[in-house]
C-alpha cells in the first residue's frame, strides 16, 4: 500500500463516519451494498451533509454571518474542482469524494448545480413558482441522485437508452427524498430558518388539501423510481429499494397526519419499522440470487 492508498483509505473511512452519525435512513441502507459500492456512496453523502451544514447553522452557530458562510461554501467547491482536477485535497472529506468522482465519473455538470442550490440557502427563501422550486430540487437533489448512479453503474457498459431511463428514476428518487423531507421539516424550515421551500403551501397554516397534492406529486416520483430499480446493476438494487421504500413510509405516515400538525411535529419512521424495511429489502435480493443461481427443474412431459 503506498501513502496515497493509505491515506485514500483514511478519507473514506473519515466520510463514513459522517453518514452514521446524521442518517440512519441512509445509513441502514446503505450497508446493503457490496463494501467499496458503499463506500462510494459514503464519500458522495458526506460531501453533500458537509456543504449542507455549512448553510443549515453550524456555520451561523459558530458566529459565522451570511456573507461568511457563502465564502466558506465557494471555498469548499473550489477545492472540490480542484482536487478532482489533480487527485489530492488535504480535506479528508473532499478527498475521498473527489477520488470516487474522478472514479465513476462524477464532475462539475453535478457539482456546481449542486453547490449552486447550497448557496440559494443562504438568502431567504420564498419560492413564488414551482420553476423556482424545481431549479431549487434539481441542483439540492436530483443530481446527487445521478451521482449515485454513477457510483452505482461505474465499469458496467449500459446501452444510452437504459442510461437516461436510470438517470431519470434517478432524479425522481432525489426529488421525492427532497420534497418528504421539506413537508418533514416545514416547521423548522420556516421557524427557524425562514424558508418556504413549497409554493402554495403556507409553513405556519397548511392545509390538507395542500399537503395531499404535495404527496400526490412526490408519490408519482416514487413510482417512477420504483420501476427503474429493476435496470440498475443486482449488487445496488436492495439498498436503492429499502432508501425507497423508506422514504414511501414517512410519505404515508405525512399524509396520515393532519395538516395542521406539520408544523410542530418532525414525523418519523420508528426505528423498528425501519429494520423491517431494510429486512426485506435484504431478503427479496437474497430470494432473487437463489432463484437466478437454481436450475430450473424441468417438467414432466404430458402423458398422451
Amino acid at each position: 500500500m503506498t501513502g496515497l492508498d493509505l491515506y485514500t483509505a483514511t478519507a473514506r473511512r473519515a466520510s463514513a463516519t459522517v453518514i452514521e452519525a446524521y442518517s440512519t435512513s441512509f445509513g441502514m441502507a446503505s450497508r446493503l451494498l457490496p463494501p467499496a459500492m458503499r463506500g462510494d456512496i459514503q464519500t458522495v453523502y458526506a460531501l453533500v451533509r458537509v456543504a449542507d451544514e455549512i448553510v443549515d447553522g453550524p456555520g451561523a452557530e459558530s458566529g459565522l454571518d451570511p456573507a461568511a458562510c457563502r465564502r466558506v461554501l465557494d471555498g469548499l467547491e473550489q477545492e472540490v474542482e480542484r482536487a478532482i482536477a489533480t487527485g489530492f485535497s488535504a480535506d479528508l472529506v473532499v478527498h475521498a469524494f473527489a477520488e470516487t468522482a474522478r472514479r465513476v465519473g462524477i464532475d462539475s455538470g453535478q457539482t456546481a448545480p449542486f453547490f449552486a442550490a447550497m448557496r440559494r440557502d443562504l438568502d431567504p427563501v420564498a419560492f413564488a413558482d414551482d420553476g423556482e422550486l424545481r431549479r431549487y430540487v434539481y441542483g439540492s437533489a436530483e443530481v446527487v441522485g445521478i451521482m449515485c448512479v454513477r457510483c452505482f453503474t461505474a465499469g458496467h457498459a449500459l446501452p444510452d437508452a437504459e442510461a437516461r431511463r436510470i438517470a431519470r428514476g434517478a432524479r425522481a428518487l432525489g426529488s421525492a427524498f427532497q420534497v418528504v423531507n421539506f413537508l418533514r421539516d416545514l416547521g423548522a424550515d420556516s421557524q427557524a430558518l425562514g424558508r418556504t421551500y413549497l409554493p402554495g403551501l403556507d409553513p405556519a397554516h397548511p392545509t390538507d388539501a395542500a399537503v395531499g397534492s404535495v404527496l400526490d406529486r412526490l408519490e408519482g416520483e416514487l413510482r417512477i423510481a420504483r420501476g427503474t430499480i429493476p435496470s440498475l446493476p443486482r449488487e445496488a438494487r436492495p439498498a436503492v429499494t429499502a432508501a425507497h421504500d423508506l422514504f414511501a413510509a414517512l410519505a404515508r405516515r405525512i399524509r396520515a397526519t393532519p395538516a395542521s400538525e406539520l408544523p410542530h411535529r418532525r414525523i418519523s419512521v420508528p426505528r423498528t419499522e425501519k429494520a423491517a424495511i431494510i429486512a426485506r429489502a435484504a431478503l427479496g435480493a437474497g430470494l432473487a440470487r437463489a432463484s437466478a443461481a437454481s436450475p430450473r427443474t424441468a417438467r414432466p412431459e404430458p402423458v398422451r
